[in-house]
């Protein structure tokens, strides 16, 4: 047996050295022989595919995301290459793209000020679906000249739409009774739970976020197509179209193969023009931001959890208030550092977390370190918690944000325990020592408790949000609720100062540090990002630089977590109980494009 155990682990140590010495010939092979860039170059950058915000350390998390590009990452390619002689076109390709709505207006700023150097952008698509991924594709392709579709296929795209499940009537059948409460009538992560259909304050809400998303792509993509956009409306909403009707429509340019439409931008970008990814075009070029004076950017992504940040291939990447808050030291220690570009994507989550974070962004504050939220795709709940008191947030026109409320509660699992046979008996020192037991209900004084909690922490909030922004206590009442906004409707409402992305935060922030335009800046990420064969070896090797890396325990535990999926299923309907998630938004449809 010792000798089968031996072999089996040589064998494992054997593979684990083979493949490190083919990732590490793979890659002097790729940067040996992929370091020039033609003369004539055609870049092409694809957006079928959804974008991440940051890339992870995790492992993992790298293995499932593979070559998955950042928001940050195209945004600098193509500033790059606007300046660069040598770059003369641009090909995106479009057609079912699943990022949020957000996330498109960042990267279709990108592509119109790629253009504004004179520089040709051509729009290809094998079609526009009928999905919300096919307007955001539309809206997409329309900051390009021109816009090319398949032979033979419809234009679909005709408006946005958010569908959410009602899983009350399933909670019945299977004995489980949902016992929540938000603060207040527009916090509607626990209606899922708890409703059959939307609530009047749910449906006004969603509406409303629905209505602002789409009058913001209708006027961008009226503009880029050069029609009124009561014209453009009205053509969108009478759809599907044939390719042929969405031409005479001047919804697009023409109809082409994509060899046919590649060759065409390829003749008039010059003679040998080479084709050339976005992503491998930034490997080729020195990196945008890498010398001068320092702005420290954070990266807070994901559910807000105590503890280090990390990654569950369910829910994501999650953000980690150790993590963020050794980011925050570390970035205040650094003399270098001017100020702080906190980029912020995410639904929100734990209280004590949330707090934490708010904390560390205050003592920069008082460290003489500005500090800009950039907020991406969704900053909502947890994640304005984190960025109230910033000294100045920008979200683009569709990022998602507000919801400034909390929900609490527990899932009442008795009745489910009763239907499988299975019973509980315990003993307690305390009446609530049982509080958030699940085969127990709530008694008339532990509501009392967990109500007192609620109104506590909505209390906080709104307070800190009335402080941060600068605002009176009673106009964050009316504007709060737990009601998630647009990032154009939060700026009517004073939740945020500025509309636009990443160059938006930039120029902010040297302006907050007294850095001149004119003058470089260095743009580094804390804490430093690994990359996958780091990664991974640290993963092996149980490596931890600092408090914000996990060690080898965490590793392992992290892993074995990844091998439960069911464990989650029983957090969700409340077999397991947490407290993590009561400042968090609930899921829009307008945010995830497939449903």
């Amino acid at each position: 047996m010792r000798r089968l155990i031996g072999r089996i682990l040589a064998w494992i140590g054997g593979f684990v050295v083979v493949a490190a010495l083919m990732l590490v010939i793979a890659a002097l092979l790729l940067h040996t022989s992929s370091t020039k860039v033609a003369q004539n170059t055609v870049l092409e950058l694809d957006l079928q595919t959804d974008l991440t915000e940051q890339a992870s350390g995790d492992p993992l998390a790298q293995l499932q995301d593979g070559d998955r590009p950042t928001v940050r990452s195209i945004l600098l390619a193509l500033q790059r290459a606007a300046g660069d002689p040598r770059v003369k076109a641009l090909i995106v390709r479009v057609g079912a793209s699943p990022m949020m709505p957000a996330h498109a207006q960042e990267i279709r700023d990108g592509i119109q000020e790629f253009r504004k150097a004179h520089k040709r952008a051509v729009a290809f698509a094998e079609e526009f679906g009928d999905s919300n991924s096919g307007l955001t594709s539309y809206y997409l392709a329309t900051a390009c000249d021109e816009i090319w579709m398949q032979p033979g296929s419809f234009f679909e795209a005709s408006g946005l739409r958010y569908q959410v499940p009602f899983v009350k009537g399933a909670l019945d059948k299977l004995g489980l009774a949902p016992r929540f409460e938000g603060r207040k009538e527009f916090k509607n992560a626990i209606n899922t739970f708890l409703e059959k259909q939307f609530t009047p304050a749910h449906k006004e809400a969603e509406e409303r976020l629905l209505v602002s998303t789409y009058g913001q792509y209708a006027r961008a993509m009226s503009q880029g197509r050069k029609l009124q956009e009561a014209q453009l409306r009205t053509v969108l909403e009478s759809g599907p179209h044939s390719g042929d009707r969405a031409l005479q429509l001047k919804l697009i340019d023409g109809l082409g193969y994509r060899d046919e439409v590649y060759a065409n931008v390829k003749n008039r970008a010059g003679k040998d023009a080479k084709l050339l990814w976005l992503g491998a075009y930034a490997a080729r070029t020195d990196p945008m931001y890498a010398k001068g004076k320092r702005i420290a950017l954070i990266y807070g992504v994901g559910a807000i959890t105590t503890g280090r940040s990390g990654f569950d291939p369910m829910e994501g990447q999650s953000m980690g208030s150790e993590t963020i808050s050794s980011a925050f030291r570390k970035a205040v220690d650094d003399k270098d550092v001017k100020a702080i570009i906190f980029r912020v994507d995410s639904p929100g989550g734990s209280v004590v977390a949330s707090e934490t974070i708010w904390r560390e962004v205050m003592r920069a504050r008082a460290a003489r370190k500005p500090v800009v939220v950039s907020m991406s795709g969704l900053a909502a709940s947890g994640g304005y918690y984190v960025s109230m008191h910033a000294d100045r947030i920008i979200a683009q026109p569709a990022t998602i944000t507000g919801s400034i409320g909390v929900f609490g509660g527990k899932m009442f699992t008795k009745g489910l325990w009763e239907k499988l046979g299975v019973t509980f008996d315990q003993v307690q020192t305390a009446p609530n020592a049982s509080l958030y037991d699940g085969y127990e209900d709530f008694t008339p004084e532990q509501w009392q408790v967990v109500r007192g909690m609620l109104d506590s922490i909505y209390s906080q909030f709104t307070t800190k949000v009335a402080q941060g922004r600068k605002l009176p206590v009673e106009k964050v009442q009316d504007v709060a609720k737990g009601r998630v906004w647009t990032g154009e409707d939060a700026l009517a409402r004073g939740l945020v100062d500025e509309l636009g992305g990443f160059p938006a935060a930039i120029s902010s922030a040297r302006k907050l540090a007294h850095i001149p335009e004119r003058e470089d800046i260095e743009l580094k990420v804390y804490p430093p990002q690994k990359s996958r064969w780091e990664a991974l070896m640290a993963l092996i090797e149980g490596e931890h630089e600092d408090s914000s890396d996990p060690d080898e325990e965490v590793a392992l535990r992290s892993m074995l977590r990844r091998l439960q999926p069911a464990a989650r299923l029983l957090q969700q309907l409340g077999v397991t109980r947490t407290r993590e998630q009561w400042l968090r938004v609930p899921p829009s449809g307008i945010m995830d494009p497939h449903r």
